[in-house]
């Protein structure tokens, strides 16, 4: 090897190491001035956007991990979703266990669970895969709604208590709430950063790009899968514990329904899969247009947000396949 190809081979690694920094500066300044939105907006309808918005976001970006770096497109993240929301619910009604350790059981088991059904959904491909995720979810709706173990169709209520930061209850102000979901986007963010670029971040892109040649380079795509759908269940369902805590009430439908596995891939789609700004942008335009059209219009809006998605899904495919992050990325020069 050559003085010369060395010193561009240096240059190189000069250059992504800097790239990367910048990406962690840029964070660090998104996410601060996120952090003082609670300083300036005062109104509790303006702050439960902001929470769901910041939720979604988190939730998206860990469904990202296997949808888009892995490239398994998934319809079936309401079942991790539920799963921990019933499990941090379960736990702290009926046992009195505090919600911080129910979102980890949660998490943990919806990890393993997607472990399990990775053996037998990853050996399908394209479409098949994500009919099956689907129809996964489903069957697991079905299942708690007859379940009155974890309550049924009735669902399950929190008690009211005095706000407190053990139990997740902050009645009186919703702030709290709003920096826990702040701090699980910056957890999943970091967590996409780190992964991105180690041999599992450079596994998946390449299982998503073609798996066989992958598999003939020695990737181990079987087991590449298997992982992504591990860590993006696992958040998934730390959301969904909070989502519970935050709503104090759950039912199948408001945290296993088909609308939320659609809420999770739409703004990653919309912002742009596979990068690490795709899922948050793609939240902060879809999360407060559906709240906010539900507010202005009640009853009569029913549907209407569903309708907006597919607008704008529809226009994104055809004018910026990439994503709307794409706008920006290519004015730099880079790929976010």
């Amino acid at each position: 090897m050559t003085d010369s190809t060395l010193t561009s081979l240096k240059l190189r690694g000069d250059a992504f190491i800097a790239k990367r920094r910048r990406q962690l500066v840029v964070a660090a300044l998104v996410f601060a001035a996120v952090a003082c939105l609670p300083l300036g907006i005062r109104d509790v309808y303006l702050q439960n956007v902001l929470i769901l918005t910041l939720l979604y976001a988190a939730v998206s970006q860990s469904w990202n991990i296997l949808g888009g770096y892995c490239g398994q497109i998934s319809l079936g993240h309401a079942l991790y979703f539920g799963i921990g929301a019933y499990a941090a619910s379960v736990l702290y009604v009926n046992y009195d266990i505090v919600p911080w350790f129910g979102m980890v059981v949660g998490g943990v088991l919806s990890a393993v669970l997607a472990v399990g059904l990775g053996f037998m959904t990853f050996r399908l491909k394209g479409h098949y895969f994500a009919i099956a995720t689907l129809v996964i979810a489903e069957i697991g709706l079905v299942l708690v709604h007859n379940w009155d173990f974890v309550g049924g169709a009735l669902g399950i209520q929190w008690p009211f208590g005095q706000d407190s930061i053990w139990t997740l209850q902050f009645a009186r102000d919703k702030v709290p709430y709003f920096y826990f979901a702040l701090g699980l986007l910056v957890v999943v963010w970091l967590v996409t950063y780190f992964i991105e670029n180690s041999r599992w971040g450079f596994w998946w892109r390449a299982v998503k790009d073609d798996p066989e040649a992958a598999e003939s380079l020695g990737v181990e795509v079987f087991r590449s899968k298997l992982a992504a759908a591990a860590v993006s269940a696992f958040f998934t369902a730390v959301g969904g514990g909070f989502y519970a805590a935050f709503v104090s009430y759950i039912d199948p439908e408001s945290v296993m329904s088909f609308r939320f596995s659609l809420l999770f891939a739409l703004p990653a789609v919309l912002g742009g899969i596979g990068t690490l700004w795709g899922a948050p942008l793609g939240a902060a335009i879809l999360i407060p247009l559906t709240e906010i059209t539900r507010s202005y219009l009640g009853g009569s809006g029913s549907g209407l947000d569903l309708i907006i998605y597919g607008a704008l899904i529809m226009v994104v495919a055809l004018a910026k396949p990439e994503g709307l992050l794409s706008l920006f990325t290519r004015k730099s020069g880079g790929k976010a």
